[in-house]
């Protein structure tokens, strides 16, 4: 005993290492954990892949695969949570696609929004159910045509605007970025200079074929806008990874909201993309039962709030407060995956947090592969995933900045071989 309790004490005071790890790392039968995380290839919205195909497709052409891939019974399903930021009728798509794509009227089907993160969100919510018994399995997805485009926003009413940060909502993502830039400092060649790395780890990635065991092919149709011909076609890659991307290139390009700023262009921001990700959740137990692999445990998710003029460098205050919670320490986080909604806003937080840029975002992000909103925070997930399955890594956080100025962040520990 007094061994143990030296070893313990002295786990406290090594230097890079706290008595979290030992903690989450430890596997118990009521654990949540992951055993699938697949998503669809990430195409260019309006002009790529899924440009003519609707939101209720790509949701159910990945439930089949999902279905297929896990080879599960359907019945064992109990709920499916979407999130998805544009589409109001969501929840209706959701539940349709469920029942067409396999899964019994026995179970359930909602949808969540918290913008950006509501692909994570989905997981912690299905997690939440899982973790109070109400659930012994389910699916999140996230999911975005963003080809469909989005309801125009409504003015608030006036006695809401009189509150400064309220009016700040309305603010266009492309005004908070550049916000971010002139408040701290992010100067337009260093988000450039940023950008051109994540093309660079993404192209890498994608030529190796790190992105291929997360993706699953999608069949779909593709009509062409000159002859109207409609073709069938199979998305199997990303189609936003620009190749041989220059800082030259790049710093030619012109800023895309010049009302508000000159920092940021359509070349240090993230791509407006069609796209959805799946993740499937179950009780440890369960899983062990069902002689389902286990990816990963899901460990926690939490959100945070930042002023929305700079709504983008939430997860600058959300990944402090996951690791609080968990008792961690950055040094003990092996991969960080964060959301490059803009580069203005992934500077600010490498520098803030004082992170390793080796350890984040290892495959690119979002201003290579695409941000399909709803879908990010899930497809951040699969690849996380996957990058820490090639390289044995072993604890992961994830986090997005979040519209209207909040962050989320999640922390999985990989138990994959």
């Amino acid at each position: 005993m007094a061994a143990e309790r030296l070893s313990s004490l002295l786990s406290h005071l090594r230097p890079g290492s706290s008595s979290g790890v030992s903690t989450i790392t430890q596997k118990n039968p009521d654990d949540i954990v992951i055993t699938l995380a697949v998503r669809t290839p990430l195409a260019k919205a309006v002009k790529g892949g899924f440009k003519d195909t609707g939101l209720d497709y790509i949701i159910y052409a990945l439930l089949k695969e999902t279905l297929a891939k896990s080879n599960i019974d359907p019945a064992l399903i109990e709920d499916v949570c979407l999130g998805n930021v544009n589409n109001g009728k969501a929840p209706y798509i959701l539940r349709a696609a469920s029942l067409a794509a396999g899964i019994p009227d026995t179970a359930g089907a909602s949808s969540v929004n918290r913008f950006c993160s509501s692909g994570l969100k989905a997981v912690q919510d299905i997690a939440n159910q899982i973790r109070l018994g109400a659930i012994d399995i389910g699916i999140a997805i996230g999911a975005e045509s963003m080809s469909s485009g989005a309801e125009p926003m409504e003015p608030f009413h006036e006695d809401i605007l009189k509150n400064q940060q309220s009016a700040d909502c309305l603010q266009p993502m492309g005004q908070t970025s550049e916000n971010v830039g002139a408040d701290f400092g992010i100067t337009r060649e260093m988000q450039d200079r940023y950008a051109v790395e994540s093309f660079r780890r993404a192209e890498a990635a994608q030529k190796a074929g790190w992105f291929d065991e997360e993706i699953v092919p999608i069949t779909t149709k593709v009509k062409d806008p000159k002859t109207g011909e409609v073709k069938e076609v199979t998305l199997t890659r990303d189609e936003g990874i620009r190749y041989g991307t220059t800082y030259e290139a790049l710093s030619k390009i012109r800023p895309a909201f010049p009302q508000f700023g000159n920092r940021t262009t359509g070349g240090n921001a993230s791509q407006v993309t069609d796209g959805a990700a799946a993740v499937l959740l179950m009780r440890r137990s369960k899983a062990i039962e069902l002689n389902q692999p286990i990816l990963a445990k899901f460990c926690g998710a939490t959100v945070a709030g930042v002023a929305p003029r700079i709504m983008g460098i939430g997860p600058s205050v959300a990944i402090p407060k996951l690791l609080k919670q968990f008792n961690l320490d950055k040094n003990d986080i092996d991969i960080f995956e964060i959301n490059e909604a803009f580069a203005s806003m992934a500077v600010y937080c490498l520098n803030k947090l004082e992170l390793d840029h080796a350890k984040v975002n290892p495959c690119g992000g979002a201003i290579a592969l695409g941000h399909p909103l709803g879908a990010t925070g899930a497809r951040q997930i699969c690849t996380i995933l996957s990058e820490a399955k090639r390289t044995k890594k072993k604890i992961l956080v994830t986090s997005m900045c979040i519209g209207s100025g909040q962050g989320m962040a999640g922390l999985f520990v990989n138990e994959q071989e």
